[in-house]
């Protein structure tokens, strides 16, 4: 079947696209803070035990992530002025509220990344999926007081139906659809896609690429530099997704790789140090879109 969820739009026939204080580049730090059954195998940095129950290597070195390497990020992006789009899974709230709290200080803005990285939504009915979503954004808005706006799915995985499920509950944009510089309008009413990157993605370049620190460093720095260079050339704004996982990112030898791409950030003229939630909402004031209203009945709350 073809892709129903939203058209082919070649960026040059687009009207430009601007940024607050006429940045060119919107730049967001996606860090995925997820919690792991024990049982279920998942993301793996050796594969020879991946299929174990329990995989204590794998698991381990998931879970240094929640335990060590989300603080040492933490001092990276405090000295740096760089707030995350946390894409949290909703068992975070219960498991590690300590995490919950740092990012409540901090004011980040969190994207609903599902009720664990173990359990995807393949296979439920929609009524399964609708009562499954609705869990994991009521479990956020609880613990954060703030009633997430974003989505994307453990290994950015949907169903057909999620994004319509998505805005019955009042959650305006999917991070799921890695295919664009700029937001786009899904055919969903009031749904957008905002850029995330499976590329410019920890995972991708450690786990499977094997790149040193060096390399994720000039990796960051060029794409910045070419989507700025786009931006001015076309006078159109670009996004840039920063993905990371603090079991990657978080290792104690890649921490001043990853003070030194934040700092090139920071210091690069244009560019709008933003969440995920401001773009999507830039993006929706210029284009005319309103945002999916929030359900009655449901607990609305924004900080």
């Amino acid at each position: 079947m073809d892709n129903q969820l939203f058209a082919y739009s070649p960026l040059p026939e687009r009207a430009p696209l601007r940024w607050p204080g006429g940045a060119r580049v919107a730049f967001y730090l996606g860090l995925n803070i997820e919690h792991y059954q024990v049982d279920k195998p998942s993301t793996s940095i050796f594969a020879g035990t991946a299929a174990l129950v329990p995989d204590a290597l794998n698991y381990g070195w998931r879970d240094y992530g929640v335990r060590i390497g989300l603080w040492r990020m933490l001092e990276a992006m405090d000295r740096h002025g760089v707030r995350a789009s946390a894409l949290v899974n909703s068992a975070v709230c219960t498991h590690y509220p300590q995490i919950i709290r740092a990012g409540v200080e901090r004011d980040w803005a969190w994207i609903a990344h599902g009720r664990d990285n173990s359990t995807v939504q393949a296979g439920m009915t929609r009524e399964a999926e609708r009562a499954y979503l609705t869990e994991v954004v009521e479990t956020i808005t609880k613990a954060t007081g703030r009633r997430p706006q974003g989505w994307m799915g453990p290994a950015l995985t949907e169903s057909f139906e999620t994004p319509s499920l998505l805005a019955e509950l009042g959650l305006g944009y999917t991070l799921d659809w890695c295919n664009d510089d700029q937001p786009y309008a899904l055919t969903v009413s009031g749904m957008l896609s905002v850029p995330y990157s499976i590329e410019l993605n920890d995972v991708t370049m450690f786990a499977v690429k094997s790149y040193t620190g060096p390399q994720f460093l000039q990796a960051i720095r060029d794409q910045l530099d070419q989507l700025h260079a786009e931006a001015v050339a076309s006078d159109s704004g670009r996004v840039m997704a920063l993905a990371v996982h603090p079991f990657s990112t978080g290792q104690a030898f890649r921490q001043k790789y990853f003070e030194q791409a934040l700092a090139y950030v920071a210091g690069h003229e244009g560019v709008w140090l933003a969440t995920s939630d401001e773009i999507a909402e830039a993006y929706r004031q210029q284009r005319g879109i309103p945002a999916p209203a929030v359900p009655t009945g449901t607990n609305p709350a924004q900080s």
